[in-house]
């Protein structure tokens, strides 16, 4: 099933056309909970991986001990949530029984457990250039992979720290078929539940801190003069769009932009992937698809939630590539 944003409230580029040379083609890919395979585009699915390639693990996070939670809880733990908000309660009675509440804080509560040697990395996207024919990629290739370790890297910011691969699918002659899994992982919001992609390109403009600041300001005076009429707010409503997208603007937030080099050779960077725990919210209910735009349950049990990530305190986490070369490690961004 398709995706579509609805348009946007206004042409913002119509009344300041100072933003049409800003605009960015972007491409929302709408990831909604299925069942997906190594040769899908997806979300937390397998990726098409060659048997005779080594499997990505963290040298920073190895065994023989490490303080976090199992992969098979988590998921369990979120199953028994599921099924408790859709059946019917009395008011006042509990959501869980005893043993179901058990169940999910094993998958929340952050505990002692073995790994045999480095963590090995959790599969976070695979995007096929067949889905999303806009991807930015290295000539002969036509995959994206993601992964991440999945604990808290300081140096990072206190988030995943993520790998990058690109391959040719025509090259994967016999794919991997039982990848690694860690016996443990830093926090059950780094483990994405498996979710098919609906891409969708749009068209979006920078975030009010990326704007010369005369810009900025004309733009915060005429929100102020049409708020009654409309309520339109640039950076909700007309700049950057949120959820998990490829390419397109940063979505700028608690942090003025700062520059960002390739740490290999110091060239600019340019955005990649942005990973988000929600499609919307409260602030941004303006790009809710119109396919969802039925959905009248929990926020946090609907599509907008379906991945399960959050970064941070309901942040995204920005992957930027060097410009000059695809080989060079990404560059990574909370916002």
């Amino acid at each position: 099933m398709t995706r579509t944003t609805p348009p946007r409230p206004l042409d913002i580029a119509a009344v300041f056309p100072e933003l049409a040379p800003l605009a960015r083609s972007a491409v929302r890919l709408h990831p909604r909970a299925g069942a997906p395979t190594a040769a899908d585009s997806s979300v937390g699915g397998p990726l098409l991986w060659p048997a005779e390639e080594p499997w990505p693990t963290c040298p920073e996070h190895a065994g023989p001990w490490q303080h976090g939670v199992a992969p098979d809880d988590v998921h369990i733990g979120r199953r028994v949530l599921r099924e408790a908000w859709a059946r019917p309660r009395a008011e006042g009675a509990d959501l869980l029984a005893d043993e179901e509440r058990a169940l999910v804080d094993r998958g929340t509560k952050p505990y002692r457990a073995a790994q045999d040697g480095p963590v090995p990395m959790v599969p976070v996207a695979q995007i096929r250039a067949a889905d999303v024919p806009a991807l930015p990629r290295p000539d002969g290739t036509d995959l994206l992979q993601v992964l991440w370790c999945a604990f808290d890297h300081p140096e990072d910011g206190y988030v995943p720290r993520v790998e990058v691969r690109w391959r040719r699918a025509a090259d994967v002659v016999t794919p991997l078929a039982a990848p690694p899994r860690p016996a443990v992982i830093g926090s059950d919001d780094y483990l994405p539940e498996p979710c098919v992609l609906h891409p969708e390109a749009v068209v979006e403009y920078p975030a009010p801190h990326e704007l010369p600041a005369e810009l900025a300001d004309r733009i915060e005076e005429w929100e102020e003069a049409i708020e009654e009429e409309s309520g339109v707010c640039y950076q909700f409503d007309l700049a950057v769009a949120p959820g998990w997208k490829l390419a397109g603007h940063a979505p700028w937030s608690f942090s003025d932009p700062f520059p960002m080099a390739c740490a290999e050779c110091g060239s600019r960077v340019r955005p990649l992937l942005t990973i988000d725990g929600t499609e919307w919210d409260g602030g941004s209910g303006s790009w809710r698809p119109l396919e969802d735009a039925g959905y009248t349950g929990y926020h946090f049990l609907g599509p907008a939630l379906d991945t399960q990530i959050t970064i941070g305190r309901s942040y995204s986490l920005q992957v930027y590539v060097c410009e000059a070369s695809y080989d060079h490690p990404p560059v990574q961004n909370m916002q």
